[in-house]
């Protein structure tokens, strides 16, 4: 499924960029080519959620001063590759880029927000949201670092 062409910037959405879209962001700027421009942001801004903090720093990966925020929010709106994660967040991108040539492709990702018990069953749905996260890229973008190959 990868593209013989990368995209040149990549913006991953979802409903508050509280989740999904930062974890997705943090692993971008982790495994994908420093050349690619790669930015989160959600319909809505919400709260930073201490849970990725610490999946993400399971794998050496931060996401350094994240803020929550909106696509109104970002400072450049012009993406080659929307990345949507919630299906809120595919609506509102389908809406906002269609006099815009760029491509939207939606990848459904489960909420982890939605897991409720111990701690341990919180953080296991956490880590397969972001394992989901991971497998999907290698797969669309076709690049990776030797321990995602080890993976």
């Amino acid at each position: 499924m990868a593209d013989a062409k990368p995209p040149r910037s990549v913006l991953f959405m979802c409903r508050m960029n509280s989740v999904r879209s930062p974890m997705a962001e943090a692993i971008a700027r982790h495994r994908l080519p420093q050349s690619i421009f790669v930015a989160s942001a959600g319909v809505r801004a919400g709260d930073r959620d201490p849970f990725v903090d610490a999946v993400l720093a399971e794998e050496g990966m931060a996401m350094e001063d994240h803020q929550p925020r909106t696509v109104d929010d970002l400072e450049d709106d012009y993406f080659d590759l929307i990345v949507t994660l919630a299906p809120e967040a595919h609506h509102a991108a389908l809406e906002f880029t269609r006099s815009m040539a760029v491509d939207v492709e939606y990848w459904p990702t489960p909420d982890p927000t939605v897991i409720s018990g111990t701690r341990d069953q919180i953080m296991t749905a956490y880590r397969d949201v972001r394992e989901r996260l991971k497998a999907r890229m290698a797969e669309r973008f076709a690049v990776g670092t030797p321990e995602m190959d080890a993976d």
